[in-house]
């Protein structure tokens, strides 16, 4: 057993950088690179170097790998080498490479995997941000569990993170849902009133105007003449309806339109904040949109853009030039009616971010919003910022498939599915587990019998059924497994034995690359492959064998994979069951 811990395939790089300076000393840019075989037959790593160098020396790709490879520094990890193709070389490891990764990770416990990559950069993760203006549906859950899958990732390999929640509080949506709360408050109090069909609808509507109509009776009752006066007719100008029902409600409640606006804010706020909290998704902050207006950040931004000759005025409203920037157009940051838009508060929000000392912005965003994204960057850069610290991910909405049918999903007609539901019916775990299953911005079709289904086909049933039968292991053996740390491993040489420890072993570069690329669907497929690699090894051996030293290692082998189970399934916010 080798000590320290060398990382196999880092070492095998520098085995064949080795050997291709000696083969090559002019630098050249092509580098070295390891992967797996497809067929176990071919090796543990194969590298193709000799191929990428063919091209650039225009040479026989054999002949360089046969140069490569009699140039390859000897080293006790690799049981031999050969050349295999147009000139692939297979490395095949001594079973010591594998063996030592048991101990090793036994030695850090919860903290196999992390890394340093980050360096401490302090990173923002934003997500879910759902407008307040109903109860989170299906769609916003895959945003929640990617965010949080993400943050955590990042936390592992080194950066320093910081999670928030963006509340949007002002703008019209939020008077919508008032307007919508109010008219409903007035029905209870007797007014004969239409409902506009643009209007939020839903039962968490109603249940808002009767808090409203409990507690306050009619004091904020007005006559339904007043409230519907010169309100453009809904049937042709249905947007302008809505606009002339909430300038009326607000000259008519007068002061008390706060209360009102402010008592939809706070019920809706608090559902969401809870239904994630029961979803295992916190958050470092909740940051207030109004408080950019509040503290005047808005202003400030859009005269500092203006004064950097970025905003010109057309029919009373002042654009935003972002189509020097990328955009397909200018955007308007001030309406003619006095109001900014939403997007000079979205650029307000991001120099904000920058001014607390954020290193890198990650945004989590519905794929939706794909067409924003050079509209913010190019705001920064009018601004004379950095753009590329802005990092933004993208989500597809989750469509959920309950008897084959899809379901709706629309907050304003209030014919949702809400994440709240959905878990009550697969769980926190498999809604989680599933949510990360697929690259965030590929399109992802909710399975709810699988998500439901105690089956090897259901992948978190799988991996946490691995968890659970090496606590059974553990618990038949009755050993203790803080003892094993420094257990010999090199016994552990059946085929089952070898292919677990390799799973092990590329769990930190897995881990590494799903920071680098944002991905921390790439933890699930890893966990996948230790699931599956645990089972082969159950079904293939006997752990509690006589044979002390073999008894000890093996217990050392899956003591060490329920660390890596554990670890991972908290990563992605999935729960490690002891017992199935």
């Amino acid at each position: 057993m080798l000590s320290p811990y060398i990382e196999i395939k880092s070492h095998l790089v520098e085995l064949f950088t080795a050997a291709v300076q000696q083969v090559c000393p002019e630098p050249t840019d092509v580098s070295v690179e390891m992967e797996r075989p497809r067929d176990a037959a071919h090796g543990d790593y194969a590298c193709s170097i000799a191929m990428k160098l063919a091209k650039t020396l225009r040479r026989n790709p054999r002949e360089l790998a046969t140069l490569i490879h009699a140039a390859l520094p000897a080293s006790a990890m690799v049981a031999k080498t050969e050349i295999a193709g147009a000139g692939f070389i297979n490395v095949y490891l001594h079973p010591a490479a594998h063996q030592q990764i048991v101990p090793y990770a036994l030695s850090l416990g919860a903290n196999f995997g992390n890394s340093q990559m980050g360096a401490g950069k302090k990173v923002q993760v934003e997500f879910v941000s759902a407008n307040p203006t109903g109860p989170l549906h299906v769609g916003h859950g895959r945003g929640a569990a990617y965010g949080a899958s993400l943050a955590n990732v990042l936390a592992a390999a080194g950066y320093t993170v910081e999670r928030e929640y963006y509340v949007n509080d002002a703008g019209r949506q939020m008077d919508i849902l008032t307007i919508s709360t109010w008219i409903r408050y007035l029905t209870l109090c007797g007014e004969n009133v239409t409902f506009p069909v643009n209007a939020y609808k839903g039962d968490y509507v109603n249940d808002m105007a009767r808090i409203m109509f409990d507690q306050h009776g009619t004091r904020y009752l007005r006559p339904a003449a007043d409230v519907f006066a010169k309100v453009p007719d809904i049937e042709t100008l249905p947007d302008a309806h809505l606009d002339g029902l909430i300038i009326n409600a607000k000259a008519l409640l007068g002061a008390d339109y706060h209360y009102v606006h402010d008592l939809v804010l706070t019920e809706q706020l608090g559902d969401g904040r809870n239904d994630l909290q029961e979803f295992g998704v916190e958050f470092d902050e909740w940051f207030s949109e109004q408080s950019l207006y509040d503290s005047g950040v808005v202003q400030r931004i859009v005269a500092q853009l203006e004064a950097n000759g970025h905003i010109y005025e057309q029919d009373g409203a002042k654009w935003f030039r972002s189509t020097h920037f990328g955009d397909e157009k200018d955007r308007v940051v001030l309406r003619d009616n006095g109001q900014y838009t939403y997007f000079a508060s979205d650029i307000a929000y991001h120099i904000n971010k920058l001014e607390r000392g954020f290193d890198i912005m990650i945004d989590v965003w519905g794929a939706d919003h794909h067409g924003y994204i050079p509209r913010v960057k190019g705001a920064l850069q009018a601004l004379n910022l950095d753009p590329d610290k802005l990092v933004v991910a993208l989500v597809q909405f989750a469509i959920l498939y309950r008897d084959g049918k899809k379901a709706s999903m629309s907050t304003r007609s209030g014919e949702f599915v809400t994440l709240r539901e959905l878990r009550k019916e697969v769980g926190n775990d498999a809604a989680r587990f599933f949510y990360v299953l697929r690259k965030s911005d590929q399109h992802l079709d909710f399975d709810l019998d699988l998500a439901k289904s105690q089956t090897s086909d259901n992948p978190v049933y799988y991996i946490q059924y691995a968890h659970a039968r090496i606590c059974s292991v553990l618990t038949q053996w009755g050993g203790d497994a803080n003892a094993l740390a420094n257990i010999d491993c090199s016994v552990l040489t059946t085929r089952s034995e070898l292919e677990l420890m390799q799973q092990l072993a590329s769990y930190p570069a897995v881990l590494e690359m799903a920071a680098r690329d944002l991905a921390p669907h790439a933890i699930a497929y890893a966990l996948k492959d230790i699931a599956a690699a645990l089972h082969g090894y159950y079904n293939a051996e006997q752990f509690l064998v006589e044979d002390e030293a073999l008894r000890h290692a093996r217990m050392a082998l899956i003591t060490a994979t329920r660390f890596v189970l554990q670890r991972g399934l908290a990563l992605l916010g999935v729960t490690s069951p002891t017992q199935m």
